[in-house]
């Protein structure tokens, strides 16, 4: 490298001087910290400086910035500083351009409203300012620099009514007041604002009605968003051509619109956003010519469309029709789209074959309608397309059967149909995979442990299904390795509980602080979803990935006891073992579980005591071990004092609050353990025998059937009587839940 600095990228030197007088390092891939003694401040002659697009490390913006006296640009954006900017940055006089954006991740910059008045007051010869995101709890102030051609102080906090004095700047090219909490009328005179070029007023707190004849005059207005206010778009004079040509992107969502007339002069439009408005019936036909050639984005979710027979588009690349009541066939959008979301609608035909034109699709969302047959095989060879979401419906038949390698597909949700046979074994190709809903069809296979080798699968869900037979361990050294969410209740697995899969699930064994939602930037138009159950209620959660660490393996046949490897799972918030055929003791390792907010053991043969360690999950919301052999004390302290007796019920041995009083002792003799063990199974064929005879009962005549055991109960017969009619409480109830099924799935089929 030269010792010459004035050859550098970057640096421009005065000729004359030899000093340098410009800076240019922006997206320069600079990390670390600038602090007062740093070398930058002996460029004492600096015209302009652009350090934006670099990583500080959240360090404060020095002071000694305010000695570049000469400064006329000065650009420190996107450079993740924080903290407050100091009162400094107002003595440089000379500034035309000042760029402190920051970004949005609650680590703001901060600019008090004193020295945010004061900044305005010394810096007369702005011609643009830029403090997006930066935290300034103030009103506006009204001393603005009349060269201002920028403005932007969107998502800063500011407050009140919009001062006249900016529809007063003569030269404003744009006006970005976006997500703050301004209130009261948008103005009249914004017209007064003739250069203007983009508006942006969305996100706020204004109200009462805007005609849209207001902006007519502003003829070189090309972005105009007024989105989530409480205002009332209104087209008072009925004129046609009321909006300006030059507009190329319009944004009005939840501006209580009603109809598009007021939308024909505007030709030019390559993005609309008319989202959650009151628009009723069918596109005009003028609309869809005036969009045929240049729109490229256009959102109509959340509004009472009854028909969208075609989508006449030459250059569509999002279109998003979802939360309307479209009916009839599914429309098929231009080749060139690549988002496309019709989900929660009334499309009641089939999918056309064409759909697989589509190949630069990247989201397909066709969910929540009443499409029916089955789904096109060739939607497999899309290469491209990262979300499939076809969840409630009515479709039929199997899987596609092949999915290419290479695939890019993230995630596949066919939720809620009524698709047959077995998943393909070409998901395996799916290596980008993270989200695989199956759930509540009519699959019949064994569990698919070769999906483990996906590397990326957070969620399976093969809930409500018709799997079956055990799941075995996996010859594959390392499954299932960031896997956080596994449902597979309502299904008919048997055997042991899948040790060897609880000792594969690396991501449950770690809780990292830094899982956090997405922002909206990253959620983007889609999120994912699933249905789990956590205490005790279904749930359909959005986000997931995130916030839910959950097994589901509930309402199966599986046995033996719980093993011991689960409390190794510390990152588990939700854990459902429900109604299976569970037996030993509950493992003191589950009170490993620290972030654990629901338990779910009811309707098992679980004996021993409730382990004194669980009692010290304090995040534990819901705990359910209904119907089991349970005995002793239950834990007392912290959250086991916020549950009631239906948390226990079904258990005859167990004592101490809430089931009774106290864990004194009770004058009954202590039962022997060997002795119960013994007296279980000598009784076995009778309790075999007996409740066979109680669920002939069921058939025939359940009031006798009960009344026997009734009877029997209530005159203080022993405790294996008490056994007896827990045992055929339990059975009862899942021979209920089969037949309910068996009728579900012979409606499901007739239907089909």
């Amino acid at each position: 490298m030269s010792r010459d600095c004035c050859s550098w990228d970057g640096v421009i030197c005065d000729e004359m001087t030899g000093h340098v007088i410009e800076l240019h390092l922006g997206c320069s891939n600079l990390v670390g910290t600038i602090d007062s003694n740093s070398s930058l401040f002996q460029l004492y002659h600096l015209q302009s400086l652009d350090l934006s697009g670099n990583n500080f490390c959240r360090c404060p913006i020095s002071p000694e910035f305010g000695r570049f006296s000469n400064l006329t640009y000065l650009d420190l954006s996107w450079s993740d500083f924080s903290g407050q900017i100091p009162s400094e940055i107002s003595y440089l006089s000379k500034l035309q351009s000042l760029s402190i954006a920051t970004h949005s991740d609650g680590t703001k910059l901060r600019l008090g409203p004193h020295n945010f008045k004061l900044l305005l007051q010394n810096l007369t010869y702005l011609r643009e300012l830029d403090l997006s995101f930066v935290n300034i709890p103030s009103s506006i102030p009204l001393n603005f620099s009349s060269h201002l051609t920028i403005l932007s102080l969107a998502y800063t906090g500011l407050y009140g009514i919009i001062p006249e004095s900016i529809f007063n700047l003569p030269v404003l090219e744009i006006l970005y007041l976006g997500g703050n909490q301004l209130q009261g009328h948008v103005p009249k005179s914004i017209r007064n604002l003739v250069n203007l070029t983009w508006l942006d007023l969305s996100f706020n707190n204004f109200s009462g009605p805007v005609d849209v004849s207001l902006f007519s005059d502003l003829e070189h207005l090309y972005y105009l968003s007024l989105s989530y206010n409480c205002i009332s778009l209104t087209n008072e004079k009925e004129v046609k051509s009321t909006l300006p040509e030059s507009l190329t992107n319009l944004l009005l969502a939840a501006c209580e619109v009603k109809e598009l007339e007021f939308l024909r002069s505007a030709k030019q439009l390559g993005e609309l956003d008319l989202s959650n408005n009151k628009i009723q019936g069918r596109i005009p036909d003028w609309a869809w010519s005036n969009w045929n050639f240049r729109l490229s984005t256009l959102n109509l979710s959340h509004n009472m469309l009854t028909s969208v027979d075609t989508i006449p588009l030459q250059s569509g690349y999002i279109i998003d029709l979802r939360s309307n009541f479209l009916q009839g066939s599914l429309p098929i959008p231009p080749d060139t789209t690549k988002y496309f979301f019709i989900s929660h609608n009334n499309l009641s035909k089939e999918i056309p074959p064409s759909i697989c034109n589509l190949t630069s699709l990247v989201m397909l969302d066709l969910g929540r309608n009443k499409l029916k047959g089955a789904i096109p095989q060739c939607l497999g060879n899309i290469n491209r397309l990262q979300i499939l979401d076809m969840q409630r419906n009515s479709l039929t038949g199997t899987l596609p059967m092949t999915f290419r390698t290479g695939s890019s597909l993230r995630s596949l949700n066919l939720h809620g149909n009524k698709l047959e046979g077995k998943i393909p074994r070409s998901l395996a190709n799916c290596t980008e995979l993270e989200v695989l809903d199956l759930g509540d069809n009519h699959l019949i296979d064994t569990f698919p442990v070769w999906l483990g080798t996906l590397p990326k699968l957070q969620v399976l869900s093969l809930r409500s299904n018709e799997f079956h037979g055990s799941i075995q361990p996996s010859m594959i050294e390392t499954i299932f390795p960031e896997l956080r969410i596994i449902d597979l209740s309502y299904n008919a697995f048997s055997g042991n509980l899948p040790t060897s899969l609880f000792q594969h699930l690396k991501a449950m064994k770690t809780i990292d602080p830094s899982n956090k939602e997405p922002s909206d930037e990253e959620a983007g138009y889609y999120q994912d979803s699933v249905v789990v159950v956590t205490k005790g209620l279904e749930l359909e959660v959005e986000r997931i990935l995130f916030l839910y660490t959950t097994i589901d393996l509930s309402n199966n046949r599986f046995e033996a006891h719980i093993p011991s490897v689960v409390g190794d799972l510390i990152a588990l918030r939700v854990l459902n073992l429900s109604h299976n055929r569970l037996q030993g003791h509950i493992p003191s390792s589950l009170g490993n579980l620290s972030v654990v907010e629901s338990l779910d053991f009811s309707f098992n043969l679980l004996s021993g005591e409730i382990p004194e360690q669980l009692a010290s999950l304090t995040s534990l919301e819901f705990l359910n071990l209904s119907h089991n052999h349970l005995r002793g004390c239950i834990p007392q302290g912290r959250q086991f004092a916020t549950f009631e007796n239906n948390s226990y019920k079904g258990n005859d041995g167990l004592r101490g609050f809430p089931v009774s009083k106290g864990c004194e002792s009770s004058g009954m003799p202590e039962t022997d353990n060997t002795t119960h063990v013994l007296d279980e199974e000598s009784s076995s064929t009778f309790l075999g025998d007996f409740i066979q005879g109680i669920l002939m009962g069921y058939g025939t005549g359940l009031i006798i059937g009960f009344s026997i055991a009734y009877f029997m109960l209530t005159s203080r017969n022993p405790n294996w009587l008490s056994r007896i009619y827990e045992e055929l409480e339990h059975r009862v109830f899942m021979r209920r839940q089969k037949k309910q099924r068996g009728h579900q799935m012979h409606y499901r089929r007739r239907n089909n």
